[in-house]
């Protein structure tokens, strides 16, 4: 099965929603924030356009300054 994202807007409904899971027998976890972190950065990185390629040039002046 694929994996389903929600996010509580409180603790309340996040001990509610743990509840539910809990009572349906479905497995669960709560991300860190890190985790949550690492998750958002994956979904941008799968989203980025990778058609466009960009010189070394570019890059490195971009760097110096």
């Amino acid at each position: 099965m694929r994996p389903v994202v929600i996010n509580p807007k409180t603790r309340k409904e996040l001990k509610s929603v743990s509840d539910l899971l809990k009572k349906l027998n479905i497995s669960s976890h709560v991300l860190t924030e890190e985790e949550a972190e690492d998750f958002g950065m994956s979904v941008l990185m799968s989203e980025v356009d990778r058609s466009k390629k960009v010189s070394r040039n570019t890059i490195m002046r971009k760097l110096k300054s």
